[in-house]
């Protein structure tokens, strides 16, 4: 339950719907001089994305890091895969992928 718990307690990201950009609020930008720990909503909407220039409305929220992807009603199907973080896949996926490579390759030592 204290899981859940810290999941929504961490800011939410934004991804920018042109360039795939995250906003995340940890780390503030840099660029606008936007400080660490700043909720999207504080920034100014004048605010432009750091990589492309699109405008803040060009922004949807894509939940705290670290959040499994995908609708809530469907994160209990899959074998519980759908319950890992992107992370997590991809440790899964290419970790599959590298095994796979070197089981091909030992078939070379069979003679």
């Amino acid at each position: 339950m204290s899981e859940q718990t810290v999941a929504t307690t961490a800011p939410d990201r934004y991804e920018c719907r042109s360039c795939g950009y995250v906003y995340e609020p940890q780390k503030g930008d840099d660029k606008h001089d936007i400080a660490p720990g700043t909720a999207f909503g504080e920034i100014p909407s004048t605010w432009r994305c750091p990589v492309c220039g699109a405008k803040k409305t060009a922004f949807t929220n894509i939940g705290p890091a670290g959040k499994a992807s995908g609708f809530e009603e469907n994160l209990n199907f899959g074998l519980g895969v759908n319950t890992l973080t992107p992370g997590q896949k991809n440790i899964l996926i290419f970790g599959a992928l590298a095994l796979a490579f070197l089981f091909f390759i030992s078939l070379y030592g069979l003679r």
